[in-house]
């Protein structure tokens, strides 16, 4: 089904019927707005328990590679 079938068929209903899915979509955009918006919340909420939860080296995000690489060395020796 297409969009150009589905508004001619909602083109032939009669007005009542035409404002019965307005509303329908109406209720829909709201329900699935607010569904997005909770699941944005709820992914942030289910990280903010492991902040601050390690330690790390406070350059570790511009040098990752160096310690990366430290880290190998020390396997091969272990």
């Amino acid at each position: 089904m297409n969009l150009d079938t589905i508004q001619q068929d909602i083109a032939s209903l009669p007005p009542d019927a035409q404002q019965i899915i307005v509303e329908l979509v109406e209720v829909l955009k709201k329900r699935y707005l607010q569904n997005q918006h909770e699941s944005s919340e709820n992914s942030l909420q289910d990280w903010s328990d492991f902040i601050g939860c390690i330690e790390a080296e406070t350059d570790l995000s511009k040098n990752y590679k160096n310690y990366l690489d430290r880290q190998k060395t020390i396997s091969r020796f272990s």
